[in-house]
């Protein structure tokens, strides 16, 4: 849908006070659509949108607005309007709303609550960012273990309008305690005079609470799971992480990688670039970008050291540019195969070695195709150069051959190298290894082709 097609009409319905016309596109749409609809307007307007549905489809509507938004239209309604809309929000939602807060607007908003909100948004928000406390929900459904199908099915039956989801319920014993769990199906299809604790599966996969949120989403994602319970200490159910919830956490993990690789500081978070400001941006970006730049003075060091090198033979001028753009892809390359598997849990710097004799290998077989092309490249576009007496086309072209392969072995050892070094230390791979990666490649592939061409020419 292109919002921008229909702006005009939008702001026709306000001035017009069309209401009806608006409700009527409300029972077309999705939620989401609808909120996608409107979210171009102001969030003043937005809200005149909204408070003249009924409450449930206000809410349905709302929870799927940009967080950002949502908090722009919290802080012109009143406090009863805003009570009544985070009592009906789900717990996951009011909560990350409810912590975009100032202090004082807490404190201000939790008494017009009842106590069982005012509670649960208490705990939840207790909870560290980008754990597994943070992202969950409490909205689940948990059966004792002696009970029966039937007087499940009927809980079932009863709390399901209040739960995100029902199509598992988690089984606790009389300390809370997570025991099992059964799917809707295992209810439906088992004997309706059966104890619950004897359909129920014991080999539940959990998370802890205070386990980072990339990692439960990575097990909701392996185990193709709709949800995943969350524990804690105690072995107490407290919580519930849902697949949409999984994707979400995916999606500004895999932004925050990206971003990282690019040397990109900040918040990472997904679907801001619009409103981020400019001197933001600029912040960002900076730090890492004139660091590198500084330290890219060795580089012109580098070639001011064999200017007498470069002075007898300029031909060499002519392709450092391709010695240096071959190292960096293939660094680059390597350094992102590896932050990937390093994100994904299936290398550790334990594994250091095969991970280097298996980027080897590949470089070698990568040094020998790009090196005899590059020689070819040679005798092709400097078959008409003038060449120093001494000195040969097919000798020049084999050396830069020469040292190309060499910079593509050096350049995925280093891209492989790095981001298993960064996360021995703690630091994140993908931080140090495509910032750090482009100017270390550039200064060893400097070395390289000038030492090569100085030795084996004799300049």
């Amino acid at each position: 849908m292109k919002n921008l097609l229909i702006y005009p009409e939008l702001k026709e319905l306000i001035k017009a006070e069309d209401w009806n016309t608006f409700k009527e596109i409300c029972e077309e749409l999705h939620p989401a659509e609808i909120a996608e609809l409107i979210s171009v307007v102001e969030p003043q307007e937005v809200w005149k949108f909204l408070e003249n549905l009924d409450l449930a489809r206000r809410t349905e509507i709302f929870i799927h607005l940009d967080l950002d938004l949502q908090t722009e239209i919290a802080e012109i309604l009143d406090r009863k309007k805003l009570a009544e809309l985070l009592t009906e929000m789900p717990a996951d939602d009011r909560v990350d709303l409810f912590k975009k807060f100032p202090e004082e607007k807490q404190e201000l908003i939790l008494p017009a609550l009842a106590q069982a909100e005012r509670e649960d948004i208490r705990r939840l928000a207790s909870y560290p960012e980008r754990s597994a406390g943070s992202i969950m929900t409490s909205e689940y459904v948990s059966i004792p273990e002696d009970i029966t199908v039937a007087e499940a099915i009927n809980r079932i039956r009863l709390e399901a309008p209040q739960k995100e989801t029902i199509y598992y319920s988690y089984i606790i014993n009389n300390k809370r305690q997570l025991i099992g769990f059964v799917s809707i199906t295992d209810l439906i299809l088992a004997n309706p005079g059966s104890l619950v604790k004897d359909v129920m599966h014991e080999e539940i996969i959990y998370a802890n609470v205070d386990e980072d949120q990339e990692t439960v989403a990575r097990k909701i994602q392996m185990y193709d799971l709709i949800a995943l319970p969350v524990i804690n200490g105690n072995n107490v159910l407290v919580g519930i992480i849902t697949h949409d919830d999984a994707l979400d956490v995916i999606t500004q993990e895999h932004t925050e990688d990206m971003e990282k690789l690019m040397a990109i500081a900040g918040s990472h978070e997904a679907g801001v670039y619009l409103k981020t400001s400019s001197l933001k941006h600029f912040k960002n970006r900076s730090v890492w970008i004139i660091s590198l730049a500084a330290l890219g003075l060795v580089s012109g060091m580098i070639i001011h050291s064999f200017e007498n090198t470069l002075s007898n033979l300029m031909i060499l001028a002519l392709y450092m540019p391709m010695v240096a753009d071959t190292g960096g892809n293939t660094g680059s390359q390597s350094a992102t195969v590896v932050v990937r598997a390093l994100a994904l849990r299936e290398i550790s710097f334990a594994d250091v070695l095969k991970v280097l004799w298996k980027e080897f290998k590949i470089s070698v077989l990568l040094a020998a195709v790009l090196g005899i092309l590059s020689y070819i490249k040679v005798l092709f576009l400097s078959a008409n150069s003038e060449i120093p007496l001494g000195f040969s086309l097919q000798k020049i072209g084999f050396v830069i051959g020469l040292a190309l392969s060499l910079q593509v072995i050096t350049a995925t050892l280093i891209g492989a190298i790095l981001p298993l070094i960064a996360s021995k230390f703690k630091l994140d791979p993908a931080v140090v290894a495509s910032p750090a990666l482009t100017t270390v490649v550039d200064i060893t592939g400097l070395l390289i082709y000038f030492t090569t061409a100085k030795i084996l020419l004799g300049i």
